[in-house]
């Protein structure tokens, strides 16, 4: 929609936050929270309606670029995917050489940015690709302790969590 990703974007659905841009993390806003406390956090966030049709229309190139060098692309929402590492790193020579190729042909085939990451499961996948790592088999604990409880991504148990002196 001409909107930049390099800025704060919330894409929200029945007043709340679904998805946000990396600049609009940095801002506070997370998913799950209320169009005004987002737009409080941060003033310049650009919101858009939720809009499945056009999200998976946009995602689809990604995932064929994918499909090109890695077999069993699963789509878990538009916007985040998830192969299974173990053929590309082998094949690619490191999870590292892996996710460089990954990223790379992303961006020559669609012109779009990637972040890639490399966890044992989905959820610590995509944490790690946020920030750019790759956790090495059996590290994903060590990996999901380091980080804040609102990584969880869900305002209300986060709160519970944290009543709960739970932190991390």
């Amino acid at each position: 929609e001409g909107i930049s990703a390099h800025g704060p974007v919330a894409v929200l659905h029945a007043n709340r936050v679904l998805v946000c841009s990396p600049a609009a993390r940095d801002e506070g806003v997370r998913r799950g929270l209320r169009k005004r406390e987002a737009q409080g956090r941060c003033p310049q966030l650009v919101v858009v309606d939720h809009d499945p049709g056009r999200d998976a229309r946009a995602f689809e190139p990604v995932v064929a670029a994918v499909a090109e060098l890695a077999p069993g692309v699963e789509v878990v929402r538009p916007g985040v995917l998830a192969v299974a590492a173990r053929g590309p790193v082998r094949y690619y020579g490191g999870p590292e050489a892996a996710a460089e190729r990954l990223v790379e042909h992303i961006a020559q085939a669609c012109a779009v940015e990637a972040q890639v990451g490399i966890a044992d499961g989905i959820f610590a996948a995509v944490l790690a690709a946020r920030a750019g790592r790759v956790v090495e088999p059996g590290e994903t604990t060590a990996f999901l302790a380091e980080l804040n409880i609102a990584a969880i991504g869900r305002p209300p148990l986060v709160d519970l969590l944290r009543r709960l002196g739970i932190g991390t």
